[in-house]
């Protein structure tokens, strides 16, 4: 079993917690000849590809080293800086390495924010009244399943898309954060979650599924 990801929203669907648990790093290495087959230019603060797709290198990936040298930002870690290695003919063949972007907090917030309104649109598209919502979508790569509990917060479990049922699991961490959560004087609903305790069972529950299975729990 691998857990990638886990988001708790609140009733009103702001996200309050996310936890990633074991997300895949996707690179990919090619050496490249003058002049480059594809475009770069800073976004954010990194070096992007803007245009050109080729051997699982795409569109938004961030360049990631040059020659073996790790690039953070536009620098690299002996100082140079990387667009303009880039652009001098000199460099090349050049060894490039690209990885698939992380979701900052705010993209976080974002997606997460959009699946409010999706979830009450499959209530109201149901034929039948006092619809659960969306419970699981699938799809080739990737298995979300969600439980909404009686106050209207979403607990959604992102994992292989092989795995099967995770109520145990989802019903297991709406324990902790009743547990360590909701009775931690210092919290107020519907407010981002800060509370290590809650981190620190959380983690080993995930763990714990992953190594002996949702039953284990």
């Amino acid at each position: 079993m691998t857990i990638f990801s886990l988001f708790i929203l609140s009733k009103s669907g702001g996200l309050i917690y996310h936890h990633d648990h074991n997300i895949p790093t996707i690179e990919n290495e090619k050496t490249f000849s003058y002049p480059l087959e594809i475009k770069l230019e800073v976004q954010n603060r990194n070096i992007v590809v803007s245009f050109g797709q080729r051997d699982g290198i795409k569109v938004g990936h961030t360049l990631v080293a040059v020659n073996g040298i790790r690039v953070t930002g536009t620098q690299m870690d002996d100082g140079q800086d990387a667009m303009k290695m880039l652009d001098n003919e000199a460099n090349y063949p050049i060894s490039l390495k690209f990885a698939r972007p992380k979701l900052t907090t705010n993209e976080k917030i974002f997606q997460a924010s959009m699946f409010y309104p999706l979830y009450a649109l499959a209530c109201q598209l149901s034929p039948e009244q006092r619809s659960s919502g969306i419970e699981i979508l699938e799809a080739d790569s990737f298995r979300m399943n969600c439980l909404q509990t009686l106050t209207g917060v979403k607990f959604m479990l992102i994992s292989d898309h092989k795995q099967g049922s995770v109520d145990g699991l989802l019903h297991r961490v709406y324990e902790l954060y009743a547990d360590f959560a909701l009775k931690n004087p210092f919290y107020s609903l519907e407010m981002p979650i800060r509370c290590e305790l809650f981190d620190e069972h959380l983690k080993t529950t995930l763990e714990q599924a992953e190594r002996y299975g949702v039953s284990s729990i």
